[in-house]
């Protein structure tokens, strides 16, 4: 009988071995995948200072933010906008930041289109959400050009 039971024994601490070396495996597998791999950012080709106001009506604001002056709003739904917009104010908001500070849009010289917050160091890389979804800002530089800082 203890023939019988050994080989039993061995099959399930081989199998409790094979589960732990799977879990460590899983493990280093979550842990490297939350290390963000970033390239370096291309030069600026312009840079948009932009305030974003809620309005009464749900409606967005863009106000130049070196002009004061309104050069877009933002009306309905505008799910990936409000999205990028609020996972920085969500950042504000945990750091006692107010609204003053404005974001950056930036226009890259390799084509690529980057949502800043300079107040919290959080960056939003628009592109990586599909060319629709960054066209949304890419308006923006559009608009008042002449408003526009360049670098």
């Amino acid at each position: 009988m203890s023939r019988s039971s050994s080989p039993l024994l061995s099959k399930t601490t081989v199998l409790v071995l094979a589960l732990g070396v799977f879990a460590a495996f899983i493990a280093w597998v979550i842990t490297q995948s939350q290390q963000i791999a970033r390239y370096p950012d291309a030069p600026a080709k312009m840079i948009k200072q932009l305030r974003f106001e809620d309005r009464p009506d749900g409606s967005i604001a863009v106000v130049d933010y070196q002009s004061k002056q309104q050069v877009d709003v933002i009306i309905g739904e505008a799910g990936f906008v409000r999205g990028a917009l609020r996972t920085l104010a969500q950042e504000r908001k945990r750091r006692e930041i107010g609204s003053e500070p404005p974001f950056e849009l930036i226009a890259r010289q390799d084509g690529r289109l980057t949502l800043a917050d300079p107040s919290t160091g959080r960056m939003i890389d628009l592109e990586s959400f599909g060319v629709i979804n960054s066209q949304h800002f890419a308006r923006l530089l559009r608009t008042d050009a002449n408003q526009t800082q360049q670098r």
